[in-house]
């Protein structure tokens, strides 16, 4: 588990600073977010002195549970000191939700609040630089927690405090006698980060300016002229003011705010409504908080959350106009900032300039300011609220907002009493459903649990005596769940967190104006509750489960998504009791989950307003946005997905399955992914793509802008084109002119069904019970891939009598024999299908080219085809025609693509890092080709793994917007010109005729083709007429590369997609059981317990793990040589070996230590994921 991709991103800018050591030597260091592999280095550093002001500590408990844990490093990367940092004071003086009180009344530290203080709860450091360290460490925590005014320091009475500590804090006076059983230390801001004076600009700024000025100067000179600031600070008055910040008497920033506000235009482009469209109504005027006051805030007015199912946008135009109480003076109610620019050595303080901005415009009450979408992300906007644009804006800008209420300094939370429900009700008013939080608001006074008994915990935040949020938890009793199926063990370490420490998160109501404190808040939460971790699960909209709960944007933004794992599907009447607890191996409805922890809640997710559109719903563009909205230290505010029904849905009957499946994403994947809380939707399709205005059209003359446009949309079947022949005068396929692909550019008859997706899918099934099933008439099935016979089977589940049922295949360019182009890639499997389409007799004809539909006629409805092939022409009648033929790029795509002057040659041209010939534009999938310079004709997206080539895309495009990431350089010359290579197998599955559940899988083409001159070994057992047929291809060096599975019950299709490039020798020897007749039935042999651990999630690290191990086993006897080296002594015949050389090399790692390090990691392994491997037994478990 490893800490290392939730980053700080504040801290993680690897700003270099210099120390000096008592010595007098002076020291590079970087400052960083602590990690857990530092553990080793701190306990190092943790001396007696230590222990006597902190106490006794267990370092890797301490970071699970610590607020902000930051690391020193020198350039050497080597770890000089340590600082831990905690919302509550050390030690068992006071519980950790009454330490203000506590202080308040012993101490002179009225000014103290859970806001602006954090305690020190341990400090370490190399001795020799354990003073400039403190100092340094201390200035940092100040920069990065913009809040935060002191950090304290309680230690027992007898302690007494290093050097260290004394040069960076100050005693507190107590104000009680006798003193309190403690000693109480704190240290200030002002010491180490000063406020900035503000103040009015004058001309004469212009020289302590310029330097700052000078990066931006050709923007801002070709915008406003040459001499922009000394006339922007000329021309003050009423409206217009600018102000600059001081530090030691130099300007070191400036801001210019402006009262004059284009409202209706910021209206068109936003959902205002929650602030009043940004106007100051005649009802009162919000900045006033006193409680009751008629004129005062209206909490209902402006609770608003996200709707609970989806973000969807259909792009429809809507009213820009905002709604306006009849009577209600427009009076601006903000001002904007129209310049700011600050030294980024002091952007940390940006906010200084707030409370004087305010004053210069009294009588409103928010400030906004519009960013450009490709803007870096400045710390200033950390504490505004991000307005939400209408679906069809093009606003170029951002806007934010902040309400002067955000200026005061207090924000309280405690536990929610009787008294405050009136309070909550008026707070929750405007959300629709808010029933269930008020029964579980009741549900808490009365009893303090809910229905099923769990317990329940309710906290409001109060402002001024006035309430503004409220939070309701429960505990969270399927933890054991959480962590077998979500990979939670990428935020915390199970291990040191007790259960009754989870929480989770029922509802979350939050006052926008004050959503720049909701971290603050869960923060509190976690305290006041004794939690160190909160979980929110998002079901999907058809398990109406999130009724319990508002899914508000604001709360999603500051936890992470938690991504799902791999499931092991368990043989569980093989494995008895050793099977893991139910709690793991019972199936629960799906949903997505997001979390926050203590760790968590003093870093900040850096912000992309980049606008990067997808087109097209694929595995690829899916799993290109998996990536993405998974990234748990960034937020992608304005992902667009563009797809001709919106996101894929769920099948809710399994006679809706008309498709093979790839087992890219299923049904549970999109549950547990949740890509709609992340991703705006516009259902339509792409016709057209403006590159110099950068934006996509859509069906019904709508438009997308884009920054990054990432095409995604794969091929699809066409409807089919007749050639319009005659079977009367050109009977046979020989006579048709041959002719190019042609566009079918009739209105498509309405029992035809041309099937791409799910929605396509449904639409057929519906049209199919009403108008088919149960009445008389033939169904055409036509075309030559997989689906037509996964259709086939379908239909004839769906009660549909096979000799109803026509299969056509039409000829293909490759096979224009007698038998049509091979869809499965065994003929096993071809001649199963065969027996079972003669067993449900189903019709099948070869090589048959459509001709006409109703002879000719008007083809709506059809009634009849025609086609020709290679001996007698065919008609038939038909009521339904299902197609699966001429599958390619739809042709609204092709035009758009060709109208934008991208390069198309048969596909989309790209290069190896994705792009097009315009460098916002990328593509991937079955899309595209490689360009002609790459002489890789032969392949291309569609010889991989789907998901795999999405997951590259995004790799590409991350390092871009990520800072923590650093863009790939130029390959070198001589790999320039080589084509990536994707390493999963493609797979392909689906319920065939006769009952049969069918998986294909195999590792890439572009590998099979470089060995393809090696004979392969094959592994069989079972036969198509049993039903239990089981095929493994091996590679030359004996790893599996394909796997066929025939058979006519269920099997386990995540199991068996592991074996995939796993040797024979790990699959407990397969090759010489098979010889010796020991395998009779790989179904069975792959239900045995010995492989289920190479079912996990995790066991791909193991492997890694292993690796690394035998690479870095020293061979003493051999001059210290690695064990790769030494083999490539052995094949260099630079060593001789008298005996056996698999003998030889084993002996000498084992005699080399390595055999014993490998067994330990591999009993580590097995303990550390007891929870679902437990049918191994362990030491000390017998």
């Amino acid at each position: 588990m490893t800490l290392s991709n939730v980053r700080t991103y504040k801290l993680h800018q690897k700003k270099m600073r210099t120390i000096i050591s008592l010595s007098g030597k002076v020291e590079t260091v970087t400052l960083r977010r602590t990690e857990s592999s530092d553990a080793h280095e701190i306990n190092k550093l943790i001396s007696p002195a230590t222990v006597a002001v902190f106490g006794r500590i267990n370092v890797i408990h301490l970071l699970e549970k610590a607020n902000l844990a930051v690391t020193l490093n020198n350039a050497n990367n080597d770890l000089l000191a340590h600082a831990a940092f905690c919302d509550y004071p050390s030690g068992d003086v006071v519980d950790q939700t009454s330490w203000e009180p506590f202080l308040h009344e012993n101490y002179y530290a009225e000014k103290c609040t859970a806001l602006n203080t954090l305690f020190l709860h341990l400090f370490v450091a190399q001795s020799n630089f354990s003073i400039g360290s403190a100092q340094e460490i201390v200035r940092t925590v100040f920069n990065a927690v913009t809040e935060l005014q002191y950090i304290c320091l309680v230690v027992p009475t007898c302690g007494f405090l290093e050097p260290a500590l004394v040069d960076v804090f100050e005693p507190m006076k107590s104000q009680k006698d006798p003193v309190p059983p403690c000693s109480a230390f704190v240290c200030h801001r002002f010491k180490y980060c000063p406020q900035l004076n503000i103040r009015q600009a004058r001309v004469e700024d212009n020289d302590d300016l310029a330097d700052i000025f000078a990066e931006h100067t050709n923007t801002l000179s070709s915008t406003y002229g040459p001499y922009f600031l000394a006339e922007l600070i000329e021309a003050q008055d009423e409206e217009h003011h600018e102000l600059v910040c001081e530090n030691e008497g130099t300007a070191v920033g400036f801001i210019s705010v402006s009262g004059d506000i284009n409202l209706k235009l910021l209206n068109e482009c936003f959902l205002l409504r929650p602030f009043d469209g940004l106007y100051k109504t005649s009802l009162g005027e919000m900045a006033e908080l006193a409680p009751g006051a008629e004129g005062g805030w209206s909490p209902g007015a402006h609770a608003v959350h996200l709707p609970e199912d989806t973000q969807d946008h259909n792009a429809e135009p809507q009213d820009p106009k905002l709604a306006l109480e009849p009577g209600v003076v427009e009076t601006p109610n903000a001002f904007c900032i129209q310049l700011f620019v600050i030294d980024k050595k002091f952007e940390m303080r940006s906010v200084d300039f707030l409370p004087n901005i305010f004053k210069l415009f009294p009588d409103r009450d928010f400030c906004i300011i519009t960013v450009p979408k490709l803007a870096p992300e400045f710390p200033l906007l950390q504490s505004f609220l991000r307005a939400v644009p209408h679906p069809t804006s093009s606003f170029p800008q951002e806007l934010y907002i902040f309400h002067r209420v955000g200026l005061l300094k207090a924000f309280d939370v405690r536990l929610a009493m009787s008294a405050d429900k009136p309070a909550v009700c008026d707070l929750v008013n405007a959300l629709r459903p808010h029933g269930s939080l008020l029964e579980d608001l009741d549900r808490f006074f009365q009893a303090r649990r809910d229905a099923d008994g769990t317990p329940l915990q309710a906290f409001v935040a109060h402002v001024q005596n006035q309430v503004v949020g409220i939070v309701i938890l429960r505990n969270e009793e399927d933890i054991d769940y959480i962590r077998a199926k979500y990979n939670i063990e990428n935020f915390i370490y199970f291990s040191h967190h007790h259960y009754e420490e989870h929480g989770q998160l029922c509802h979350f109501v939050l006052n926008p104006i004050f959503l720049h404190r909701a971290k603050h808040f869960l923060k509190e939460v976690l305290r006041h509750g004794h939690k160190s971790c909160l979980y929110y699960p998002v079901f999907p909209s058809y398990k109406q489960r999130n009724a319990c709960a508002h899914c508000l944007t604001s709360v999603l933004n500051i936890m992470v998504p938690v991504p799902p794992r791999r499931q092991i599907v368990y043989p569980l009447e093989e494995l008895g009791i050793n099977a893991p607890s139910s709690q793991i191996t019972n199936d629960q409805a799906p949903y997505a989950l997001n979390h926050i922890n203590r760790k968590l809640t003093l870093e900040p997710k850096l912000t992309i307003n980049a606008r990067i559109v997808v087109v097209g719903a694929s595995d690829t563009g899916l799993a290109f946005l998996e990536v993405l909205a998974f990234c748990p230290h960034l937020r992608f505010n304005n992902i667009t997905l563009i797809s001709t029904h919106g996101f894929p849905g769920f099948y809710t009957n399994q006679n809706m399955r008309f498709l093979s499946t790839s087992h890219g994403f299923s049904d549970r994947d999109h549950a547990q992914l949740s890509l709609r809380s992340w991703v705006n939707v516009v259902t339509g399709k792409m016709v057209g793509i403006d590159r110099a205005a950068k934006h996509v059209r859509v069906t019904e003359d709508r438009k997308v802008p884009y920054d990054q446009l990432i095409l995604c949309t794969g091929q699809q079947y066409q409807v089919p084109c007749p050639t319009g022949v005659d079977i009367n005068n050109l009977p046979h396929n020989g006579q048709v002119p041959t002719q190019s692909c042609r566009r079918y550019r009739g209105p498509t008859p309405s029992n035809l069904f041309t099937l791409n997706d799910q929605h396509d899918c449904e639409r057929a099934y519906r049209w199919l019970v009403s108008e088919f099933v149960q009445l008389d008439g033939n169904a055409v099935v036509y075309g030559n891939t997989i689906d037509v016979y996964t259709c086939v089977e379908t239909l004839l589940c769906l009660g549909v009598h096979g000799n109803r049922i026509h299969l056509v295949h039409p000829p293909t360019v490759e096979h224009s024999g007698h038998e049509p182009s091979a869809c499965f890639c065994n003929p096993m499997v071809e001649k199963a299908m065969k027996k079972a389409l003669e067993k449900s007799d189903v019709h099948v004809h070869h090589n048959c080219l459509l001709a006409q539909l109703n002879d000719g006629q008007n083809p709506e409805p059809i009634s009849s085809l025609s086609f020709t092939s290679i001996s007698h022409p065919l008609r038939l009648e038909c009521s339904v025609f299902i197609n699966f033929s001429s599958k390619g790029v739809d042709y609204d795509a092709f035009k758009s693509i060709n109208d934008a002057c991208l390069v198309y040659d048969g596909l989309l041209v790209i290069d190896t890092t994705f792009h097009t010939n315009d460098p916002t534009i990328h593509a991937a999938g079955p899309l595209t080709k490689f360009a002609r310079r790459y002489h890789a004709n032969r392949w291309s997206h569609s010889d991989f793994n789907s998901r795999e080539v999405g997951q590259g895309l995004a790799a590409v495009l991350l390092p871009f917007f990520d800072p923590t990431l650093v863009p790939a350089t130029n390959p070198p010359a001589d790999l320039e010109h080589l084509i990536p290579i994707y390493t999963q197998a493609k797979v392909q599955g689906g319920r065939l005729p006769g009952g049969y559940n069918y998986l294909y899988a195999n590792k890439p083409d572009i590998i099979q083709r470089s060995c393809s001159d090696i004979e392969p070994r094959e592994i069989l057992t079972g036969r198509i007429e049993t039903g239990n047929y089981f095929h493994l291809g091996l590679s030359q060096y004996d790893t599996v590369e394909t796997i066929t599975c025939l058979s006519l019950k269920p099997f386990p299709v995540p199991n068996y997609l592991c074996l995939l490039g796993k040797h024979e020798a790990l699959l407990n020897h397969l090759c010489s059981r098979y010889d010796e007749g020991l395998v009779h039935d790989l179904y069975s042999y792959f239900k045995e317990k010995w492989c289920l651990a190479i079912y996990h999630d995790r066991f791909a690290d193991f492997e890694k793990e292993i690796r690394q191990i035998i690479e870095s086993t020293k061979v003493q006897d051999h001059n210290d040589v690695s064990i790769p080296e030494l083999i490539r002594m052995m094949v260099d015949e630079k060593l001789d070996v008298t005996e056996e050389p698999l003998v030889f090399l084993r002996k000498v790692f084992e005699e080399s230590g390595g055999l014993t390090t490998l067994k330990t990691s591999t009993l580590n392994y097995l303990r550390y994921n007891r929870h679902q491997l437990t049918m191994y037994a362990r030491p000390g478990l017998l």
